[in-house]
C-alpha cells in the first residue's frame, strides 16, 4: 500500500496571523483534501550537517564578538535531527496500522533560544556575548534584508522565532516509532 507523508512543521495552523504558519496549515488541509489517508509530519526546527539553522548559528557565533539574539532569547525550541525525522517518516509510512495521523517530532531536549546558543558556543569552545534585540527591530531589519539577493534574515524567520517549536506530549512522535532521537550536543560533536 502506498502512503503519502506530508512534511509540515510544529505549530502549523490555517488560522494563524503569521502568513508562513498559516500557509503551512493550509498546505496540510490541501494535502488532506487530496489524500485522506496522508500522514502529516510536523517536526520541530530541524538540524544537521550543512543545515541553515545550527550551522548558521555556529558560523555567526564564530564571526561575531557580540551575538544579537531574537528577542530576549526565551522562545522554546526542541530541535530535531534531520536524519531522525527521515527515519521516522520511513517507519510511519511503512506501518500498516497507521491511519491518517499526525506525528510531531522534537528532539530529546527543550532549550530556550538563549540556552541553545550557549550550548552551541560551549561545544565549539566559544563564549558568546549574547545581546537581546527586540522582535520589532528584527522585523524592520528583515524587511530591508529581503531586498537583497540572499537575505541573511527574513520576516518568516523572525515570525517563527516568536513561536515555541516544541512537540506536544499528546501527539505521537519518535517514541511511538521506536526511535531515540539524537541531541544537538551529539551531532555538534560530529559537525565540529
Amino acid at each position: 500500500m502506498e502512503r503519502l507523508a506530508h512534511d509540515s512543521g510544529i505549530g502549523s495552523d490555517a488560522g494563524s496571523s503569521s502568513l508562513y504558519i498559516r500557509k503551512r496549515g493550509e498546505g496540510e488541509l490541501a494535502v488532506r483534501a487530496a489524500f485522506a489517508d496522508a500522514i502529516l509530519i510536523r517536526p520541530a526546527v530541524m538540524f544537521g550537517a550543512d543545515d541553515s539553522f545550527l550551522t548558521a548559528i555556529l558560523k555567526l557565533l564564530r564571526q561575531l564578538p557580540i551575538y544579537p539574539m531574537f528577542g530576549r532569547g526565551l522562545t522554546r525550541l526542541q530541535p530535531a535531527y534531520v536524519e531522525d525525522v527521515a527515519e521516522a517518516i520511513a517507519r510511519a509510512v511503512d506501518r500498516k496500522d497507521v491511519q491518517a495521523i499526525i506525528f510531531e517530532f522534537g528532539g530529546p531536549r527543550v532549550y530556550s533560544y538563549e540556552a541553545l546558543l550557549r550550548v552551541v558556543g560551549h561545544e565549539a569552545n566559544l563564549k558568546p556575548m549574547l545581546v537581546p534585540v527586540p522582535f520589532a527591530a528584527w522585523r524592520t531589519l528583515a524587511w530591508f534584508a529581503e531586498m537583497l539577493p540572499s537575505p541573511p534574515v527574513t520576516r518568516n524567520q523572525v515570525e517563527l522565532m516568536q513561536v515555541d517549536s516544541v512537540s506536544s506530549p499528546e501527539m505521537p512522535g519518535f517514541e511511538d516509532l521506536g526511535i531515540s532521537p539524537h541531541s544537538v550536543e551529539e551531532i555538534l560533536q560530529e559537525i565540529l
